[in-house]
């Protein structure tokens, strides 16, 4: 009986939730419908029949569902309302600047920009009603969850939940070591949601099947051995089931499709970005006459060192004493005045499009480290060396859900997700989600000042490999 009324509950949690989601595309359509409808058709030479008005609609509708989708921005019971107003505006935009396009094409010019741009207004106006809304019947429909955490040797996860606001999806009612869990599981029977966090596999498995049974819903936060088995290929041998497992070796297809694909997108964002990259250079030289461009020696695929390519954004000879440090965000004094607008719109990194079309770097793969920090980081968990499994790149699945102070284990696990599952449709996905992050500053937060490398403020991850991660 308790298990038939949870799985009710989910199905009344699920079936409205499907239904605003639903309800955002519509709303976010209607804007660009009346555009549609009230001017652009009209432009055709023999114009439209019904049906292509309806063609034209449902791609606005699917492409702005995709990009939605990538952006997160229907997720109600995470985000906060800024974000996903931010997230939906952003999803709006390309669909509405491809919508352009395309309509160009039809017309053979360039229309009138002013209902599109009206329609921009109209979709801002409906996602903002839309989030207010929605934010505000998910949590009067849905209270928090009752949620246990059940950590080993990673603590800290209630901190993560208070700081990012989830206590109204969450309710922590208990913090709990896992062997009272394994001798006690009977305590997991009124609760709705487990975290589990650092768990060894054989506690992990026990706590997870129960779960199961009883229809409890588990967060794992993975260690390293669970990243690189996520990406097994199934396999039949002998009449057994099995998981084969090795190096990363993707298919001959696939980097030669990656390798066009970087050339063609680094070659064309050259020539497009060309004019603020000059006018970039002409700032930093003009602030204090120093070299624009500032190159600095990084590992790639198989530990190969090559020069990085960035704008110099901090002062002449900002490491003299030697020391490579991270920087520790807006208020590292090393960091000019234009270095900081720099930064703060990734313009310091379009240089690497030349790294890119060196070869050196592909444009998804995991950021390439500095050898002495690389070493550092070793020393801790020597696991840090599977990174290099893949050529690095410009962008990559820890800079779309990272932030540039994340942990380094909490990085190299991310990394290690993408070279486990790596393939195009992933690599575009991380592109275009690239472009969210692009001005939100929560991905530039820095470390402590002075500090060598990201390890020295946040040890959860050092004790946890030196158990065996």
């Amino acid at each position: 009986m308790e298990k038939k009324n949870k799985t009710t509950k989910i199905l009344m949690h699920d079936i409205p939730l499907r239904l605003i989601k639903v309800l955002n595309i519509i709303c976010l359509t209607i804007p660009f419908a009346g555009c549609w409808y009230g001017y652009y058709s009209g432009q055709m030479k023999d114009g439209f029949y019904n049906r292509g008005n309806l063609l034209m609609i449902a791609l606005f509708m699917l492409v702005y569902f995709l990009f939605a989708r990538i952006y997160n921005a229907f997720l109600i019971s995470v985000n906060r309302i800024s974000e996903m107003v931010y997230s939906q505006v952003l999803a709006a935009l390309i669909t509405d600047g491809i919508s352009y396009l395309i309509i160009a094409l039809l017309v053979k010019g360039f229309p009138n920009i002013i209902p599109g741009v009206m329609a921009i207004a109209g979709q801002i106006v409906m996602s903002l009603i839309w989030c207010f809304l929605a934010h505000r019947w998910y949590f009067r429909s849905f209270p928090p969850q009752k949620t246990m955490i059940v950590y080993d040797v990673r603590e800290g996860m209630e901190k993560l939940i208070d700081q990012y606001d989830l206590e109204c999806k969450f309710e922590v009612t208990e913090i709990i070591q896992v062997t009272d869990v394994i001798n006690h599981l009977e305590k997991l029977n009124t609760i709705e949601t487990v975290f589990l966090s650092g768990i060894h596999s054989h506690e992990r498995n026990i706590i997870l099947k129960y779960c199961i049974e009883h229809r409890i819903q588990v967060y794992v936060i993975p260690r390293v051995g669970d990243v690189l088995m996520s990406g097994a290929q199934k396999v039949h041998m002998f009449h057994l089931p099995m998981l084969r497992t090795g190096r990363y070796n993707p298919q001959p297809e696939y980097l030669i499709l990656k390798r066009l694909a970087d050339l063609v997108i680094a070659g064309t964002a050259t020539v497009i970005l060309s004019p603020i990259m000059i006018i970039t250079a002409i700032a930093i030289k003009a602030y204090d006459r120093g070299p624009v461009f500032y190159s600095q020696i990084r590992l790639t695929q198989d530990g190969k060192e090559f020069g990085v390519l960035k704008f110099r954004s901090m002062k002449v000879n900002a490491e003299k004493d030697g020391v490579a440090r991270l920087s520790s965000g807006e208020n590292d004094p090393r960091i000019t005045p234009v270095g900081r607008i720099i930064r703060k719109c990734r313009i310091d990194e379009l240089p690497q499009l030349l790294n890119i079309l060196k070869g050196d770097m592909t444009i998804v793969g995991p950021r390439p480290e500095r050898p002495s920090i690389a070493a550092e980081y070793e020393k801790v968990m020597p696991e840090f060396r599977l990174r290099l499994q893949a050529k690095a790149g410009l962008t990559g699945y820890a800079q779309v859900y990272g932030k540039y102070n994340t942990t380094p284990y909490d990085k190299l696990l991310m990394d290690l997700m993408y070279i486990s599952h790596a393939n195009l449709l992933d690599d575009l996905f991380i592109m275009f989600a690239t472009v969210k992050i692009l001005f939100m500053p929560e991905s530039t937060e820095g470390v402590a000042e002075g500090q060598t490398t990201a390890m020295e403020e946040n040890t959860c991850c050092d004790k946890e490999e030196k158990l065996n991660g």
